[in-house]
């Protein structure tokens, strides 16, 4: 059988082994649970969870989001995303606004309080990561952030992998 020309990226290294890709994805559920668990503890306490942390976060990222970008950045439901809007918008952390063009837009931004918790949130992860970065070194950073992208697919890193903006006037 003939072989191809440029055979797939990566196709004949060693550590694409099962045994490899399964240590990978242990590693990965054990990152995700500590990471986590970071920001867990701030939210402990209140009624607030992960979904309201996410949500946060990118409000906090772009204010001036619209609903229709946090769905698309979040991918959740439309009734999901509600229930956490409601949550947040109640307790005071997040603030809407109509659109400055299109009225019937719901423009997102954080109140005072909602960006201190953000904020809280963000430096107990953030300790987190510079931690590991530390310990890993910079060329494994960037190689983490590379893999990162590509376990995001095509439109994750495009979402977010922009320079902060000015709340954005777009048709829902």
């Amino acid at each position: 059988m003939p072989q191809p020309a440029h055979p797939a990226a990566g196709a004949g290294l060693l550590f694409l082994r099962e045994e490899e890709l399964r240590l990978a994805q242990d590693l990965l559920f054990f990152a995700y649970r500590d990471f986590t668990r970071a920001a867990d503890e701030v939210l402990e306490g209140s009624e607030l969870g992960r979904a309201h942390h996410r949500a946060l976060h990118f409000i906090g990222r772009t204010p001036g989001i619209t609903v229709s970008d946090l769905l698309a950045i979040l991918g959740i439901t439309k009734q999901s995303l509600s229930r956490v809007l409601t949550t947040l918008v109640e307790e005071g952390y997040v603030v809407q606004a109509p659109g400055r063009v299109d009225r019937r837009q719901r423009l997102l931004s954080l109140t005072a309080e909602g960006q201190a918790l953000e904020r809280r949130l963000f430096e107990r992860q953030r300790d987190v990561l510079m931690r590991a970065y530390r310990e890993a070194g910079g060329p494994a950073v960037e190689g983490f952030r590379r893999v990162l992208r590509a376990l995001t697919g095509e439109s994750g890193p495009a979402l977010v992998e922009t320079p902060a903006r000015e709340p954005r006037a777009r048709s829902a």
